[in-house]
């Protein structure tokens, strides 16, 4: 009886220690936004600072495919951490998300070059108006998103090669305004199925503290990468380019 009584309070105890659900995705959702403001933070120091902008010239000068480099280290430090999540720390983890937000700030320079600044923040601001919505019906909806898996996928791999195409054919560039179109479609309905995901590796890993925490970084990856190719697509759409 006094096992069964200790195992209880023990039992207990874990209980009210464990992260709830609602608490695991808000600091998931904080985490994607401490990362946003890290790109737009660098982003604005590049192209409104003579610092940034000095530091910038010299390594384009030095170096003419530095676009290309930067985008060679997003998708390592992508693929590393979808690769090694496993083997690396939750800390490891958060220092490759904030990496990744820098590197993302300093590709999105040349939107701050080529677009107006007021158009920019109405943009965001959309952005996240859109984002927040389709957030909060993932999260409540009693619908099973998950099975949107092989749909979303699909429509992923239409959009890189569709936009492939128009690169490198200039006929197509007609149709940038449809392309963009079914991106902010799939990118807000992968938005709602991340959330989703969301409860649903919590659920998967509610006994281990430690896969939880790099679960919440992963997260916060994922849903910020639905933020920023929203907020692509959007700009693409409606942004006033500069004079």
């Amino acid at each position: 009886m006094d096992n069964n009584f200790y195992e209880n309070e023990r039992a207990l105890e874990v209980g009210q220690s464990r992260e709830t659900m609602g608490r695991h995705t808000a600091k998931t959702f904080g985490l994607m936004f401490l990362g946003l403001l890290v790109t737009f933070a660098v982003a604005i120091f590049f192209t409104s600072t003579y610092t940034g902008l000095y530091l910038l010239y010299n390594a384009f000068s030095l170096m003419s495919s530095f676009h290309l480099v930067l985008l060679i280290a997003q998708l390592a430090v992508v693929i590393g951490m979808t690769a090694g999540l496993q083997k690396m720390s939750p800390a490891a983890a958060t220092v490759c998300f904030f990496v990744y937000s820098a590197l993302t700030g300093l590709t999105f320079t040349v939107y701050f070059i080529l677009f107006d600044m007021t158009s920019l923040i109405l943009v965001f601001a959309a952005t996240a108006l859109y984002f927040g919505g389709m957030a909060v019906f993932g999260y409540f909806t009693k619908a099973n998103l998950l099975g949107l898996r092989p749909i979303l996928t699909g429509g992923l791999i239409f959009l890189i090669v569709g936009n492939l195409l128009m690169w490198f054919i200039p006929g197509l560039q007609a149709a940038d305004q449809v392309m963009c179109s079914i991106g902010v479609i799939i990118f807000l309905a992968y938005t709602a199925y991340d959330t989703q995901k969301l409860q649903h590796l919590y659920e998967s890993f509610a006994g281990d503290e430690v896969m939880l925490k790099k679960v919440s970084v992963f997260m916060a990856l994922e849903l910020y990468l639905d933020f920023v190719n929203l907020f692509l697509y959007l700009l693409r759409l409606f942004g006033k380019k500069k004079n």
